[in-house]
């Protein structure tokens, strides 16, 4: 059994490695199960099955400690469902998932269609359009302030507290540290919608103040759990819709495909998740001295799960890096999370692609795009702006 880990002095939140990751990651894989970043004293683990392996063993890589790379971001999340271990997060996804279950899901499908087919019929009138303004992030916001029972005031600033949530998932960076004021006008909002009558009634939000004043939540978590289903609603989702304008734009004879077999419309969405994983990673704390593939991780010590890494490890894909949306096991990333810590929202996620994908279906037979500019951020992998022109 191996007991020294390699080192390296790679930085994976340089610029460079944000906007281009794919060559450090290989070089992680390479270099072995886990490796040693010296800069941020944490493991780095990039391979697929040594990922997979660690997210289904919620007890010896533990959340409740924190998934962020700073401390003090950890604190303060410290009980909310992302930061939490069985049994008590069990219970918080138990309250926090009632609307998310595949049935519930179902109410809001015709829904989505309507307002997907309308917004692609808008964006044929046009010339060109921005992606990302104009298709990924007009749709979720259109939806999910709804969903949530969100009153008028706070939606402007909805995108800029999910991208501050994420960003402060990293190192505490001059990137996380720009977004520290963000942050703390978000957590002050969330605490004065964390109080009976100020979400529409009936709402997801609203039905987590009722589960506060029954007993069955802290009062002083709530707004974190607000919070839980505002930000991973918006970013994610809106990197995965980029990326597949952009991956379609790109691979016309995919985008063909898609047209002549909409089964194939499932297995597209969890091919573009696979090939541009929306979160880099996220990292747990080891309980105890933990083996992966030979390697022994300390207990004590923190590792970074390299969700994008693991989603185009050749060890376990065939062709990582080719785009192909009949790829037989796409559905096996690990692009939300994996295990017990799953993204909780995943299936609204799928269905708002679902949704869009399908309108664009039906009324669009040639996606043109131009050449992305992507953020640099520390958590999600997100296109900034992105071109296009869609024609019938």
């Amino acid at each position: 059994m191996t007991t020294v880990i390699p080192s390296t002095d790679i930085d994976l939140y340089t610029e460079e490695a944000i906007l281009s990751p794919y060559e450090a990651y290989r070089t992680l894989r390479d270099t072995g199960p886990a490796v040693w970043l010296e800069q941020y004293q944490v493991y780095a683990v990039a391979r697929y099955q040594d990922v997979y392996d660690a997210l289904h063993d919620h007890e010896g890589f533990s959340s409740g400690s924190g998934v962020a790379l700073n401390e003090p971001l950890n604190r303060k999340m410290k009980g909310s469902a992302l930061v939490s271990d069985p049994p008590y997060h069990d219970h918080l996804r138990g309250i926090m998932g009632v609307p998310l279950t595949p049935k519930a899901l179902r109410r809001h499908k015709e829904l989505f269609e309507r307002l997907a087919g309308e917004l692609v019929d808008r964006l044929l009138e046009r010339a060109t359009f921005d992606v990302v303004v104009d298709f990924a992030q007009l749709f979720p916001l259109s939806v999910v302030p709804d969903l949530l029972g969100w009153p008028a005031e706070g939606r402007d600033d909805f995108l800029a507290w999910a991208s501050a949530g994420f960003n402060a998932l990293g190192p505490m960076n001059e990137r996380a540290v720009a977004d520290l004021g963000t942050l703390q006008g978000m957590w002050a909002f969330m605490a004065e919608m964390a109080v009976p009558g100020r979400l529409r009634p009936g709402s997801w939000g609203a039905d987590l103040v009722a589960a506060a004043e029954a007993g069955t939540l802290s009062r002083e978590l709530l707004p974190a759990m607000i919070g839980d289903y505002l930000v991973p609603s918006l970013d994610t989702t809106v990197s995965a819709l980029s990326s597949a304008m952009l991956l379609l734009g790109r691979h016309p004879d995919q985008w063909r495909a898609i047209r002549a077999d909409r089964s194939l419309i499932p297995n597209a969405l969890n091919e573009v998740i696979r090939y541009d994983a929306p979160i880099r990673g996220l990292s747990r704390l080891l309980t105890r001295d933990r083996e992966l593939s030979g390697t022994t991780l300390p207990a004590g010590s923190r590792a970074l799960m390299l969700y994008g890494s693991a989603n185009r490890d050749e060890r376990y894909w065939d062709t990582p890096d080719t785009f192909d949306v009949t790829r037989a096991n796409a559905a096996s990333h690990v692009g939300f999370g994996h295990g017990i810590h799953g993204c909780v929202g995943q299936g609204l996620a799928r269905l708002e692609g679902h949704a869009l994908l399908n309108a664009l279906a039906d009324k669009v037979s040639v996606i043109e795009v131009g050449e992305p500019t992507y953020r640099v951020h520390n958590t999600i992998r997100a296109i900034a702006t992105l071109p296009a022109t869609l024609g019938r």
